[in-house]
C-alpha cells in the first residue's frame, strides 16, 4: 500500500504526457524534465493528452510504485501550462481524482500550534 503523510508533496507534468511509457522512462522524465528527484518519495502525476488517463510514480522504500487510473467518460481537469500550478498536496491531489478541479478549490488551511492555551 502507497503511504502519503501530510509532507508529501505531488508533483503534476503540465500538459501531455505519453502514457506508454512505464517506470524507467517516467522516472527518467522526473529528473530530467521535471528536475525533481524520482527516489524522493513525493508523487510524480503524468496525464495524457485526452486527459482521460494518468499515472502516478512514487518510490517506496525498495522500489517504485506505478498506478494507472483511465476515466470512461469524463476529462480530467488538468492544468495545461506552466502558469498553471505544478504542485499539489496530497488533499488536492485527492480532489482531481475525485473530478474536483484543484486549481479552483481551496480548503481551510492547516493550523499548527505548539502549546495549549
Amino acid at each position: 500500500m502507497i503511504a502519503l503523510g501530510r509532507e508529501t508533496k505531488v508533483y503534476l507534468a503540465v500538459g501531455g504526457t505519453d502514457l506508454r511509457k512505464g517506470i524507467d522512462g517516467l522516472s527518467i522524465f522526473v529528473s530530467s524534465h521535471l528536475a525533481r528527484d524520482p527516489f524522493s518519495g513525493h508523487v510524480f502525476a503524468f496525464c495524457n493528452r485526452e486527459r482521460t488517463s494518468l499515472k502516478l510514480l512514487v518510490w517506496d522504500r525498495n522500489g517504485f510504485w506505478l498506478v494507472q487510473k483511465r476515466l470512461e467518460r469524463q476529462r480530467f481537469r488538468w492544468p495545461r501550462t506552466q502558469a498553471e500550478v505544478m504542485e499539489l498536496s496530497v488533499r488536492e491531489l485527492n480532489w482531481l481524482l475525485d473530478g474536483l478541479d484543484p486549481l479552483r478549490l481551496k480548503g481551510h488551511s492547516r493550523l499548527e500550534y505548539s502549546t495549549v492555551a
